[in-house]
């Protein structure tokens, strides 16, 4: 399991890309991916109202959150450019820009 862990505007987003042989999460509404290697990730937009507080750059703003879609891959290559291209993406859509985002990748051991 990898972790693909985006830093931006004081704030930072994780996902994770379940690799060959590792099971993948499952809940209600996902669709079935049967791909070695499968990324998980929030995705989220900036809102008037509701929503949750974040700090972005110094000043408070409201996020909701999408409920998150796995995505299948063939390579772990394939993996990982979606997952930081997913990463700077919501950062952009909150207002940072993406080459100010930091993508940093993060083994670990699922067990």
């Amino acid at each position: 399991m990898l972790l693909v862990r985006g830093h931006g505007g004081g704030t930072a987003l994780t996902g994770t890309v379940f690799e060959r042989g590792e099971q993948s999460p499952s809940y209600k509404g996902a669709p079935e991916e049967d791909a070695p290697y499968v990324w998980v990730c929030d995705s989220f937009y900036e809102v008037e109202s509701g929503g949750s507080p974040l700090e972005i750059d110094g000043e408070e703003i409201r996020v909701a959150f999408e409920s998150p879609m796995p995505r299948g891959f063939e390579t772990k290559q394939q993996a990982l450019t979606a997952a930081e291209d997913h990463v700077k993406t919501q950062f952009a859509r909150i207002g940072v820009d993406r080459s100010a985002v930091e993508i940093e990748v993060v083994p670990t051991d699922p067990a």
